[in-house]
């Protein structure tokens, strides 16, 4: 995971202790099912998440276009968005408690959890692929609610 304050450049790193500190959980698990499975059982029973499916994007995904258009505008959710990356990459463009904008870029192997009312908005990186398992306590909480520009 690499993380940084867009309006200080790559240079400017946030370290996983400071992102924590911003009220977003990051941590890095093994990618085995088997060796990371137990913390995201302890993770769904620690916040009360109840489901867990993989979604995974790539160039061939049909409309991925329109799909990734939903979320490159700044929003937030009624409910926590986690990602735990199996592979691919992703950006997640995420509001400090200060209303600056972090980016965080997850890779094989990241957790992270955008707590529910943050806003933040995601974008694919390059590659155009992602693959990572999602937990939710339910899905209508996953609707946008897009921020009013000032």
């Amino acid at each position: 995971m690499r993380a940084w304050w867009l309006d200080k450049g790559e240079d400017a790193a946030i370290s996983a202790d400071e992102l924590r500190a911003q009220g977003i959980p990051v941590q890095a698990l093994p990618l085995e099912p088997a060796a990371h499975q137990p913390d995201l059982d302890a993770l769904k029973g620690e916040r009360g998440y109840i489901e867990q499916d993989v979604i995974q994007l790539t160039p061939e995904t049909p409309n991925l276009d329109a799909l990734c258009a939903k979320f490159v505008d700044e929003h937030h959710h009624d409910d926590d968005e986690v990602r735990f990356t199996l592979g691919g990459e992703g950006i997640f463009d995420i509001r400090s408690t200060d209303d600056r904008w972090m980016r965080v870029v997850v890779e094989a192997g990241d957790l992270i959890v955008v707590p529910a009312g943050r806003h933040h908005r995601f974008l694919l990186t390059e590659k155009k692929a992602i693959r990572c398992v999602r937990l939710f306590k339910d899905t209508a909480g996953w609707v946008p609610h897009y921020r009013e520009a000032s």
